[in-house]
Formats: C-alpha cells, structure tokens, sequence
C-alpha cells in the first residue's frame, strides 16, 4: 500500500502554491495525499467538493477552520491574530479530523490511512499533534534558507545585541552572528520584525514567533527546503548541524506542475498573455509585490510616477486590497490613466507565465520567495522593494551574493524607481548573471542534479516513515 502523506500549508496564497507543487511531486513519485486548507480558504477557492479531479492520482482536498469569523481581513497586520486563533482552535480540528484519517475511517474515496504529516514549519502544532498520534511529521518551510537561517540564529544575535535594531540606528552597519553572512549582511537585511519591539525594548511579537517555530523544527523528523544548493549552500550546510535531516528540493514550481484546482485565491486577468504578445521583446516591466504587502497611497504615487517616468511598458498587479484608501479618487483616476497608456493594471495575475513570456524585461518585485524561485528560474533580472518577514534578506542575496538583481528595500521615491527600473531594463551584466544562475538551476532539478537526486531520497525517506507507520499502534490521545 502505498503511503499518503497529509499536506497542510500555513493558509497564505505564497505558502499554499509552493506546498501544492511539492503535493504534485509526491503524486508523481505514486503516494497519495491529502491537502489541508482552512475552511475559509476552500470556500474562496470554490472547492465544494473533498476530490476536484475525476483523474488518478489526485489530492484530496479537506479543510479545518481557523478560527476566525468570515469577515476578518487575514492581512499582514494581522499575523499574531491569526497564528493565535491557529494554535488554539485550529489545533483541536486538526486534531479530530487527523485522528479519524490515521485510524482509517471508512470513505467513498479509496484513500488509505494518512501514514505521514508534512506541515508548514508555521504551524508547529501540526508536527506535534501528528506525532501525538502516532504519524511521523516533516517540517516545511517555505521561506529561503538563508532567511530561516536568520530566524534560528535569532538567540545569537540577541546574546550579541544585534535585535533588535533601535530606532534611528545605521542600518547599513554590518551584522555579527548568521554564519556565513558575516561579509555581506547589514542590519537592513535582516528579517524586517528585527527592527521592531514589543514597546519596552524587547522582542517584536512576530520575531519571538517566528524564530520560536523555526528552533521548533529541529524537532521534526527532517526540514525540506525549497531551494537548491546552487542558490544557498552556504546556509544549507550552517543549518543542516541543527537538524534531524535537510532536503534541498526546489524550485518546486519548476519540477512539478501544481493541481488545476485547489491554489489560487484571486482569479487570474486572463488578458494579460495577450497584452504581452503585442509588446516588442525584452521591453516590459512587470511589477508585482505579492499577496500580503499593503502600501500606502503616497508609496503608490511614488511607484506610478517612477514607472512612467522610466518610460517602459508595464504589467502591474494591484490587488483590490492593496493600496490604502483604494477608492481614492486620485488613485483611480491613476490607475484609469496608466490603463489608457503603455500599461496594463490588473487584480492578479498567471505570474510564472508572465516571467517566462519573451516581452518581460525584469521584475520589480516584494522579493518573497517564490517570486525570487520564480524570477531567477526565468533568468530574468529583478528590482526588489521587500516588505516583510525574508523579503529583506531574499532581496539582499539577489543583489550582493548573485547578482542577478538591485536592492531599493527602505526606499520608495520616484527616482530612484525610474533610475533602477532603467538600469535593470537595461544592465547586460545583470541579464548575464540571471540567465547564468538560470542555467545552473535547470541543471538542479534535471535528472542527476541535487534537487531531483535530494526529492527522490525524500520519497525514500517517507515511505521508510510510512511503513514502520503501518505497524504501528497510535499513541493515546493526550487532549
């Protein structure tokens, strides 16, 4: 019998997309899984039936609340609501609903026992219940590894006084205490919560989570990353001494094609293929800052201004939740402008197509993980204005470490928007380090490279879990 592996992803859009390839890959390798979404989620994502897909193999889609009446906005502000309500609520669901599918409750289905957990290295609970249970757990963390090495050594740079940052301190001082960082990184790099404080000096409530959870997967059975050694070996081999096991498996999006159903919470422009075919090669600026950040309408004049000015195309996603005072009539009146010129603004867009299409370009971008995976899979240089949590250090490595990219994190003026904009539209030393670094990837994730060598020994390392599973009995229920 083969194994089947339950899936749950911290419920942001960045999170589910990266996990739901990692969900195909299993597929492919012949497991069964069952992906876990919250309710709120699923009902977004119209998925009103367990199974989406007549065809085999499929994922099986189940969801658990989270705790949170409908009408909560579930923005980046309110993180610690959210991780809160999770560790309480959505514990006892999970819980329940685990339990039923370890013990093998009768199904129309055809789905197996779940003999393995793969959670979200943001849900610890997920990894503790799991082997409450009796069901060997994963932690997955979708952020870079040279980010999460930031949180883990977030105890050393408090011993070292480096977090958190004071106000008004120099940002562009360099930072003691992430190893192998020493020569590069500055204060302005680290995790955005480090510059933060609790309002007496201590900790930002987000710093202590989040560096909390990633000591807590040291516990797990082993971390999966995705990245690959090419982009991050120094920080994979500094945080592999911590851990029970490491696989360096991505770009993810890159090896496995994501289920049609069950990922996108915003509906996809579906012009926005056919806007790009009637623009001339290499001349478009694509501009996306991902599904959390929030900008002022200030930030959005200044990015607008510094766009037009650069004198490009440009594909924009604005979110509708985006901007500050959205139905600013000045905003719209923008917007209806740029519309009317050498621009397309659109509520979300099919990202990975658009960065592979032949009139993109470079991308200016918030820097979040999975647009980096996705920019550099592409070759495609890069303009990063990061907003928060590993944007700052993602942006950071793209700059200083591979080249393939311009630092503009702490600023938002419009001239230093259109003077960035031209020189990555325009810079062949960065266009030749992104289609290298490219290149180098593809040869990652091909047959025999370490990211296709490090999944398929994962499915090894989970099917030798889900057999010693099977024999087993499940623990006693401890809550």
């Amino acid at each position: 019998m083969a194994a089947h592996v339950l899936v749950f992803p911290c419920p942001a859009q960045g999170h589910i997309n990266c996990m739901l390839h990692f969900a195909a890959g299993l597929l492919d390798a012949g497991l069964h899984v069952t992906f876990l979404h919250t309710d709120h989620n699923r009902r977004r994502l119209g998925l009103a039936a367990s199974v989406v897909e007549a065809d085999s193999p499929r994922p099986r889609f189940l969801s658990v609340t989270d705790g949170l009446p409908d009408d909560h906005p579930r923005t980046a502000g309110d993180l610690v609501a959210l991780v809160e309500s999770m560790m309480t609520t959505t514990r006892v669901a999970y819980r329940a609903l685990l339990a039923s599918l370890r013990a093998g409750a009768p199904r129309d289905d055809g789905f197996p026992p779940v003999t393995c957990v793969v959670a979200d290295g943001m849900l610890p609970f997920a990894i503790n219940v799991a082997e409450e249970l009796g069901v060997p757990a994963l932690a997955f963390r979708t952020a870079s590894a040279c980010s999460f090495l930031a949180y883990l050594s977030v105890p050393k740079l408090v011993e070292l006084g480096e977090v958190p940052v004071p106000a008004g301190a120099d940002l562009d001082a360099p930072v003691r205490g992430v190893p192998g960082m020493e020569g590069f990184l500055r204060r302005r790099d680290l995790p955005s919560f480090c510059r933060g404080d609790d309002g007496t000096g201590g900790l930002h409530p987000m710093l202590k989570i989040i560096a909390e959870f990633s000591a807590h997967s040291c516990n797990a059975r082993a971390l999966i990353l995705n990245t690959t050694a090419s982009l991050e070996r120094s920080a994979l081999a500094h945080i592999a001494p911590h851990m029970r096991d490491v696989f360096a498996i991505g770009p993810l999006h890159a090896m496995f094609q994501q289920p049609a159903a069950g990922g996108a919470l915003w509906r996809e422009d579906d012009g926005c293929t056919a806007w790009l075919d009637s623009q001339a090669d290499g001349t478009v600026v694509y501009v996306s800052l991902g599904s959390l950040a929030i900008i002022s309408v200030e930030e959005f004049t200044e990015f607008l201004s510094g766009l037009v000015s650069a004198g490009h195309p440009f594909l924009w996603v604005l979110r509708p939740d985006m901007v500050g005072a959205s139905q600013n009539a000045v905003l719209q009146d923008a917007i209806k402008a740029a519309r009317r010129g050498k621009a397309r603004v659109v509520e979300w867009a099919p990202q990975r197509d658009v960065l592979r299409h032949r009139a993109v370009g470079c991308f200016l971008t918030h820097a979040g993980w999975n647009s980096t995976l996705e920019s550099v899979a592409e070759g495609v240089p890069t303009v990063c204005w990061p907003f928060f949590v590993d944007q700052q250090t993602n942006s950071r490595f793209m700059a200083a470490v591979w080249g393939t990219g311009l630092d503009m994190k702490d600023v938002c003026e419009r001239a230093v928007v259109e003077r960035m904009v031209r020189e990555a539209m325009e810079s062949v030393e960065l266009r030749r380090s992104a289609q290298a670094l490219a290149q180098q990837v593809r040869q990652d994730i091909a047959h025999g490279g370490s990211s296709a060598e490090e999944f398929k020994r994962l499915v090894g390392f989970i099917n030798e879990l889900s057999i010693s599973t099977r024999g087993s009995t499940p623990s006693p229920d401890k809550e």
